[in-house]
């Protein structure tokens, strides 16, 4: 298998091709060929050491592409992997279908090689048929960008429900259609009014640039890496509101006690979802046309691409391809 790698401990050192013969296929993995794979920031904080020591390093995990190898799925069946590729199949969380709590869960490339490569092998209760509406440029974000917002969407709100989306990047423009489709009325918060067309355009029904109004939302979901006003948005939230935590912020987020305890509102994170909830999350992009807006480079141009979403560049994300 060939993988684009960062084997250095320095930051933003370039990737660089090479060869690694895998062990033998297990009894329940599932070998795929790559055509695409998404680049997130989480692929950026870990090629550039700001998530700690995981070197030798093959980033990618939003990875989609055609089976070779394994049981539960026939040969050339179009199959995706997200962030998690493993789990012990029998702790509580397991057994009750939250797998990403697992204690023993697997990150597809944190301690394995990932998605920057011509091939990978994971476990075939990680690996998800795509359907066929949706192109595989657009679908790979959807494996770990379209699955952070679904699930807290999935959790928290319904038809009806009125959603904040705080950042119109990445993870924003496919929150914004995951809401618009499960029925909510949408808010969509910018530090600029230069993208208020494109979030109308994703679902938006409407845009603010400033603070939001007192007890106007029931949830919203912080796609920033950045620690928001906390006191304007918990105060923006109804009783029993909730703030999520998408972005993985480096500073704390300061919250008001009295806001949280006057309305009964709740501050809480997410990560990723099951595969459950995945693969509703798949179904429902099939059938209201959810996809990623793109860029896409070739697998050989790893290094561009990466920087592109480093500098925040990519609009709205970049997608490599073989």
């Amino acid at each position: 298998m060939t993988f684009h790698a960062h084997a250095a401990k320095q930051a933003k050192v370039h990737l660089k091709p090479f060869d690694y013969e895998p062990k033998p296929l297990r009894q329940h993995d599932v070998e795929i060929a790559i055509t695409h794979c998404g680049i997130c920031h989480s692929d950026v904080h870990l090629v550039d050491g700001e998530w700690g020591d995981h070197f030798p390093l093959v980033p990618g995990h939003e990875i989609i592409g055609t089976v070779v190898a394994g049981k539960a799925f026939a040969p050339g069946e179009r199959v995706g992997v997200g962030w998690q590729r493993d789990s012990c199949g029998e702790c509580e969380y397991c057994r009750a279908s939250e797998e990403v709590l697992c204690a023993k869960n697997e990150a597809t490339c944190v301690g394995n090689f990932g998605g920057f490569a011509d091939r990978i092998r994971v476990n075939e209760r990680f690996t998800f048929r795509i359907p066929k509406e949706l192109p595989s440029e657009t679908a790979a974000p959807l494996l770990c960008a379209g699955i952070t917002v679904y699930t807290p969407l999935a959790a928290y709100a319904g038809k009806g429900s009125r959603v904040g989306i705080i950042g119109i990047g990445g993870l924003g423009h496919l929150g914004l259609q995951f809401a618009k489709a499960l029925g909510c009325e949408v808010t969509a918060f910018s530090r600029t009014a230069d993208k208020q067309a494109a979030a109308r355009r994703f679902g938006a029904d409407h845009f603010v640039t400033g603070e939001p109004e007192r007890g106007s939302l029931d949830l919203i979901l912080n796609t920033a890496h950045v620690a928001s006003d906390m006191a304007a948005y918990l105060g923006a939230l109804r009783p029993k509101g909730v703030f999520c935590q998408l972005g993985a912020a480096p500073e704390p987020l300061s919250v008001p006690a009295t806001l949280l305890i006057g309305g009964s509102r709740s501050v809480t994170g997410s990560e990723i979802g099951s595969p459950a909830a995945i693969r509703a999350m798949l179904d429902l992009a099939a059938r209201h046309g959810i996809a990623a807006k793109t860029e896409v480079m070739p697998m050989a141009k790893a290094d561009a691409a990466l920087d592109r979403t480093r500098r925040n560049q990519a609009r709205y994300r970049m997608v490599l391809a073989n």
